[in-house]
């Protein structure tokens, strides 16, 4: 499955819903087949509604695998994370279903992008971290990040998690839509990209504008 990318973020609300849909858009517009889906839904009943903003950003109509949860195989009914939704809601985290929406989707798209729910350190299990999902099916990954203040802490402690699990980072996401301080805002971008450039060479940093 080399055809399927993980898209994360420093935090809850770095923007993981936005960059993922303007990122399948630029796919799309390359001439790729894209699909995006949902790792972990929370806070929803019976639909995903980052799904649904993907497709609306992404400029199309709900996929065949949207009506049948492909796309988003695990949601639960709090707003919470992962493993807090899932004890509310009396159930348990079923990966299994997200490795068979995974290798669908893989088989019938060119690209593969799938969002996280929240950061990497999420927890699926006491002992079981979104990145160590990640890492255990080899997927490459997008980190998105922002220029809040704090964003360099986030987003080096983020990387770092990256590289003592071995997984290969396939860029950042720079998100515009918070660059309300334009000074923390330039500084942040200049020193993420020049610690990609020295830590990870082969990686690299899109800018995403704030209105698609």
């Amino acid at each position: 499955m080399d055809n399927v990318i993980f898209v994360s973020g420093i935090d809850t609300d770095a923007g993981k819903t936005y960059a993922t849909a303007w990122l399948a858009k630029r796919y799309m517009e390359q001439g790729f087949s894209v699909a995006t889906m949902k790792f972990i839904q929370t806070g929803n009943n019976g639909f995903s509604e980052d799904i649904l903003a993907h497709r609306r950003i992404m400029g199309i109509s709900p996929l065949p695998e949207d009506r049948d949860l492909t796309t988003s195989p695990v949601i639960f009914t709090y707003p919470a994370s992962a493993q807090l939704a899932a004890r509310i809601d009396g159930r348990d985290i079923d990966v299994a279903s997200i490795d068979r929406s995974v290798e669908t989707l893989s088989g019938r798209y060119d690209i593969v992008l799938v969002e996280g729910a929240g950061g990497l350190m999420v927890p699926i299990a006491d002992d079981f971290f979104t990145v160590d999902y990640v890492a255990s099916r080899n997927l490459p990954i997008i980190i998105v990040t922002n220029g809040i203040l704090g964003s360099i802490n986030h987003t080096v402690l983020s990387l770092e998690a990256i590289r003592s699990r071995g997984i290969s980072l396939h860029s950042v996401i720079y998100n515009t839509y918070f660059d309300k301080d334009e000074i923390i805002a330039e500084d942040t971008r200049g020193f993420i990209d020049r610690y990609l450039q020295r830590e990870f060479p082969a990686s690299v940093m899109m800018v995403m504008p704030s209105v698609s």
